[in-house]
């Protein structure tokens, strides 16, 4: 697997809560572009509902990554875009639940939380954007 170390305790640091400071990988990498909560229709999922389109947009980011045979022990860092930091435990909870099956005890990724003033269209709560390892044996996409 290429995300080879997960930097997650560091003396000069405090604890993180649930993600990695950093994550060291090797091979070829993929920056996937921000995904919202729209379905394969077009239609905004979950409208003023923070759990439902974090769920979308981590299933939509989840179908890109499966592309490149990767899965969620590959993504070696989020990108999340906000329109209210306060609701970031909705996020992680989410988030937990869809990933700890995957990772079972190790840390998530290296991730980063931005509150913005707004996103792509206005029904939209957060958008969520990854860099990924890919797998040595995925095939070529």
């Amino acid at each position: 697997m290429p995300a080879e170390e997960r930097l997650t305790e560091l003396p000069a640091l405090p604890d993180t809560p649930g993600y990695a400071h950093a994550v060291a990988v090797s091979g070829r990498l993929a920056f996937v572009s921000g995904q919202v909560a729209v379905d394969a229709g077009g239609c905004v999922v979950g409208v003023d509902d923070l759990a439902a389109q974090t769920r979308q947009a981590l299933s939509n980011l989840h179908h890109v990554i499966s592309r490149f045979g990767a899965d969620w022990s590959d993504v070696v860092k989020f990108t999340w875009f906000v329109l209210d930091v306060s609701d970031v435990q909705t996020i992680r909870d989410v988030r937990d639940e869809i990933l700890r099956p995957a990772l079972g005890e190790v840390h998530n990724p290296a991730s980063t939380l931005v509150q913005v003033a707004a996103l792509f269209g206005p029904e939209y709560l957060v958008e969520v954007e990854a860099v990924v390892a890919i797998p040595e044996q995925a095939s070529d996409v």
